[in-house]
């Protein structure tokens, strides 16, 4: 859809399905970002460009800058949920730093467990859909696939995961310390 160092003037607004982000250093090493879930938000912008899969699972909207301006400034309750979403995301940023500067990667991997699985959200935690790998899960907290299978094993084993095609998170047991 877009490439890192592309200018910046479209929104892309997730209505299915989650959207996996990238990031390229200069020499070519690609690291997974986060991953972009579907919005719960209502909000309706004027939008041209749409991009779906063929069977209808995928639906992004491609929201140009001046429709988003147009947007913000026409319509209060959009305007006060984006403003919303990108203060929380700001104070995600936050956290995401400090996890990776402070806790170790058992800690960085439970945390992204129950980021994926929803959990605080409104309505209980939810299975982790799509299965994420191991090695996607390594790189999203900056470890090795291995270390990640040892810390799922620990987590399996103390009952806070359980694997039946899919991940699911026990939010009923304490997390590691």
């Amino acid at each position: 859809m877009f490439e890192q160092g592309e200018v910046a003037d479209t929104v892309f607004y997730i209505q299915k399905v989650r959207v996996k982000l990238t990031v390229v250093s200069e020499q070519g090493k690609e690291a997974l970002s986060q991953f972009k879930s579907p919005a719960s938000s209502s909000a309706k912008v004027h939008a041209p460009h749409r991009y779906h899969d063929g069977d209808g699972r995928l639906l992004i909207t491609a929201i140009t800058k001046a429709a988003m301006i147009a947007a913000l400034h026409d319509e209060p309750k959009f305007s006060e949920l984006f403003m919303t979403y990108l203060l929380t995301r700001n104070g995600r940023i936050e956290e995401d730093l400090i996890d990776e500067l402070f806790n170790s990667s058992e800690r960085r991997l439970a945390r992204m467990l129950l980021l994926l699985a929803n959990f605080g959200k409104e309505g209980s935690p939810q299975r982790i859909s799509p299965n994420i790998s191991q090695e996607t899960l390594a790189e999203m907290i900056g470890t090795t696939r291995s270390r990640v299978s040892a810390f799922m094993n620990k987590f399996r084993k103390l009952g806070l995961i359980s694997y039946n095609g899919h991940i699911e998170v026990n939010t009923a047991k304490r997390g590691p310390t």
